[in-house]
């Protein structure tokens, strides 16, 4: 099955993201269009301190219109390194660096409609080094025990999808595994 992108252009150009409108030629040789949000690739950490504590941050979203509980995170820089990404964010919106690293996966978004792809990694060995927070986040630190973490996100209590699924990746790492 072959999908060809015969024609794109770009309708809106804001501050986080643009949208394109693209014209695809699809398997069955008819064409349709189709609207990309096209954004910059991020990064979420699930940081783990020396007690067994995951550090969350509480902050406004526009779109959920509330104060979401979330896994740090944010966009990379043009042409920056996914992991260098993730230690500049952890920095600013946690005040913590980590010394050991563990890439753990990768995710599209939301691929119906937009092109960020989510680099997640596992912080550990955390001490304290913050940078400025960017001018524009008004953050909370919630430091969280493993196990609570895992409970409040079955429980509903963290709706963030890429905190879910950040978390889903991490779990190896942070939970036993049951007894079979």
């Amino acid at each position: 099955m072959e999908f060809e992108p015969l024609q794109r252009q770009t309708v809106f150009h804001g501050r986080a993201f643009d949208v394109e409108q693209v014209k695809l030629k699809l398997p069955n040789n008819t064409t349709a269009m189709y609207d990309l949000v096209s954004h910059k690739n991020a990064v979420t950490i699930v940081p783990l301190d020396a007690g067994g504590n995951i550090l969350f941050v509480r902050q406004y979203r526009l779109g959920a219109s509330d104060f979401l509980l979330e896994l740090p995170a944010g966009v990379l820089e043009e042409k920056e390194d996914p992991l260098e990404g993730a230690r500049r964010e952890i920095r600013e919106e946690t005040g913590f660096a980590a010394c050991d690293w563990i890439k753990l996966g990768e995710f599209f978004m939301a691929p119906g409609y937009s092109s960020e792809l989510m680099h997640v990694f596992l912080a550990r060995q955390l001490c304290h080094d913050p940078l400025s927070p960017d001018k524009d986040e008004f953050i909370g630190i919630e430091v969280i025990p493993i196990t609570r973490a895992y409970q409040m996100a079955r429980a509903g209590q963290i709706r963030d999808g890429k905190s879910l699924s950040s978390l889903f990746l991490a779990q190896p790492y942070l939970l036993p595994e049951p007894c079979a």
